[in-house]
């Protein structure tokens, strides 16, 4: 889903899905790979892990360190901040026309004359798409400068040891000795993205086996989509939601639970999911060969070990597994303006949503929380903070029309 930010038109954090497995890109000679300098074979790399997403220092054309996302829902790498590359002629690259989930194109532009390191590795000349300007705003939303994504070049490269308990992950080199541990489970990489079967129940006491794209880009547990060529049945128990904004208008649908998901043998209960109208996006997307993606707060409760070229990954639970899903209990959205990233503002508010109800309102500057300046928090320990714990009362000072107002919101388990 390609988003642009301005301060009506923003994404929902809760599912900050990149859902870049939607581009497709006429590249030719994928055949590029990282490489370990000299005999190298193994690299510990430690990323940030914000909202979920990993975020890693990556060098361009020999600049940086720069934040990139990793993420397994992304093919080429692709390049949202098109300052760090020096003497970049938009006239002289291909243009290409860019479609996803509720757009109907956006331009972008094809590079293969990049060299990109992370680490002790490098790849020249690596497929990128550039932007001409940030569509996503990662960096309002994650609250950290955020220049690019990348994917399948990376994640082809290497044997990927993924341990979101420790905030690291090791590469190592295909011919590398590995000591591989949990359950091996295969994938399948099609359009450079792994996908992965799974089970997962249905109302009516069912459950049915589905295909789900992995992806580590997107911040939420689970997105249910189609099943059998018409919309994800639906919990009984449900929220109307927006699940994010494209450059068309609003995805709608709506957020629920199921009550079991099992990938390969381990089983997960309660999972919050999401369900995007599926009328919405039925003509945007092609559907029919998933029914569904798996996103990072499911994904972090394994540590994961990914061989794209041999197609399989081996998983095995961490400390993290059994912590319980919970949904946003606040139902709005938080962001940095793009231009003064010290400014916390609110945008989407969900119909009927704790923060409806105690008078928040779009495009209002959060300054304080909890009598505490808002400078004491990051962008993520606000996030936590608000699906913490129910009934719990959070006090907001807000600037509106050059007057302060403190609000008050009672957290909701709405789900």
């Amino acid at each position: 889903m390609l988003t642009k930010y301005n301060p009506g038109v923003i994404i929902c954090l809760r599912k900050l899905t990149i859902c870049l497995g939607l581009v497709f890109l006429a590249f030719s000679g994928f055949g590029q790979e990282f490489l370990f300098k000299r005999n190298r074979q193994k690299q510990s790399i430690t990323f940030k892990c914000i909202k979920n997403l990993m975020v890693i220092p990556v060098y361009v054309d020999g600049k940086g360190p720069y934040d990139f996302v990793l993420d397994t829902g992304v093919g080429p790498m692709i390049i949202t901040d098109p300052s760090i590359i020096d003497s970049l002629n938009f006239s002289k690259l291909r243009k290409i026309k860019v479609s996803g989930l509720g757009i109907e194109t956006v331009e972008a532009y094809v590079s293969q004359s990049l060299d990109v390191k992370v680490g002790s590795t490098g790849i020249k000349n690596i497929p990128t798409a550039i932007l001409k300007e940030d569509l996503f705003n990662l960096s309002g939303h994650l609250g950290l400068k955020i220049y690019g994504l990348l994917g399948f070049s990376f994640f082809n490269s290497f044997i990927v040891d993924i341990r979101y308990n420790e905030n690291r992950l090791i590469i190592y080199d295909h011919d590398a000795k590995i000591k591989y541990r949990g359950k091996k489970i295969p994938i399948e990489i099609e359009n450079q993205k792994p996908y992965i079967l799974a089970t997962v129940d249905v109302p009516g006491g069912k459950t049915i086996e589905a295909r789900f794209l992995m992806d580590t880009g997107a911040s939420h547990a689970l997105s249910l989509e189609m099943l059998h060529g018409t919309e994800f049945p639906l919990p009984e128990k449900k929220i109307k939601a927006n699940l994010g904004m494209s450059l068309s208008g609003q995805i709608k649908g709506y957020v629920g639970r199921v009550d079991k998901f099992n990938v390969g043998g381990h089983v997960f209960k309660n999972v919050v999911a999401g369900f995007p109208d599926f009328k919405s996006i039925a003509d945007k997307i092609d559907l029919s060969k998933r029914n569904g993606n798996v996103g990072a707060d499911l994904l972090r409760k394994f540590n994961i070990q990914f061989n794209y070229q041999e197609g399989f990954i081996y998983v095995k639970p961490n400390g993290l597994s059994k912590t319980p899903f919970e949904h946003d209990m606040v139902g709005m959205v938080l962001y940095l303006d793009q231009k003064e990233y010290k400014r916390v503002l609110i945008g989407e508010i969900d119909e009927n949503s704790p923060a409806e109800k105690a008078g928040l309102c779009p495009d209002d500057e959060i300054i304080a929380v909890n009598f505490k300046n808002i400078d004491a928090y990051s962008l993520n320990e606000l996030t936590e903070m608000l699906k913490s714990k129910a009934d719990r009362n959070v006090i907001f000072e807000i600037f509106r029309d050059n007057q302060v107002y403190f609000k008050v919101v009672r957290l909701e388990k709405r789900i």
